[in-house]
């Protein structure tokens, strides 16, 4: 683009310039089309993150005190440009997977020739470049870094599932599978389970977003667990709005959400304390 302003410019420079029969010259010829400004994409809120790092995981059971991360698949998202900077996926050596029915990775394949420390060191490099972590259902996806060989991370995290409330007319439910969020955006679902497939389904979800940084801005808003108080006839409307049945308080109708959706429920909800620990932004 700086190439072309400045072309555009000296040309003007050079027609003010000119005797009148050269500019008349000039005139007659084809003028290149240039334009002064760069392509035009949605605009970014000053408070929203520029630079999005999509993340998932592939493990080879649910409890990270007794299980291990087998594969991270990730890709740097800019916003302005709603587009794909960078993307990577890599498996980690495990001794066994019990996880092998569900992700299809045997670890006799991790186990392979590969140079997962250097993709590694690359992964380093992209949550440095990140603004801000996304992951669907990030709650377990977050729970692997700073074991084993990933790296803590201190970035903020955003949930697909969870934080984002995706507009209305997808008719999604309030939590939202990945393969739902994908086909709801007529995004074709050829894979699942494995950790850059989803990434890229989330990638492709977020180009087609007419407001994303709407829907990243109110996504990070402050959030508090929260207990519906809904009688048993009445524990529909708490299912509806997304709210889960004994998880993660027991006996009772919970889900973290703001202030403002709290005021727009229909039913009263209450603070749970204490907090259980977050598992997302």
């Amino acid at each position: 683009m700086n190439e072309q302003s400045g072309g555009q410019l000296n040309l003007l420079g050079g027609l003010i310039s000119q005797p009148d029969d050269a500019a008349a010259k000039s005139s007659q010829r084809p003028r290149p089309l240039v334009s002064l400004s760069a392509p035009s994409s949605p605009p970014v809120s000053s408070s929203c993150p520029q630079r999005l790092l999509i993340i998932d995981t592939e493990t080879t059971g649910l409890d990270p005190s007794e299980h291990h991360c087998l594969e991270v698949g990730a890709i740097l998202f800019s916003v302005p440009a709603r587009a794909v900077l960078c993307q990577q996926s890599f498996l980690l050596p495990v001794d066994s997977n019990a996880a092998e029915p569900i992700n299809h990775i045997p670890a006799a394949v991790t186990q392979l020739p590969q140079p997962w420390q250097s993709a590694l060191q690359h992964f380093n490099d992209l949550l440095q470049a990140a603004d801000l972590l996304v992951a669907h259902n990030a709650a377990f996806d977050r729970q692997w870094f700073g074991r084993g060989v990933l790296p803590q991370v201190g970035l903020p995290w955003l949930c697909t599932m969870e934080d984002i409330r995706w507009p209305a007319a997808l008719q999604l439910r309030p939590r939202p599978s990945v393969r739902d969020l994908a086909l709801a955006h007529e995004i074709p679902v050829w894979a699942a389970h494995r950790a850059l497939t989803d990434c890229i389904y989330i990638a492709e979800v977020f180009q087609r977003c007419e407001d994303l940084d709407g829907l990243l801005i109110a996504g990070l808003q402050p959030r508090t667990l929260m207990r519906a108080r809904v009688s048993y006839d009445d524990r529909h409307l708490a299912r509806d709005a997304g709210f889960r049945w004994n998880d993660p308080v027991k006996g009772a109708w919970s889900r973290r959400i703001s202030a403002e959706e709290a005021d727009a429920l229909p039913f009263p909800v209450s603070a749970v304390e204490p907090l259980p620990a977050c598992a997302s932004a």
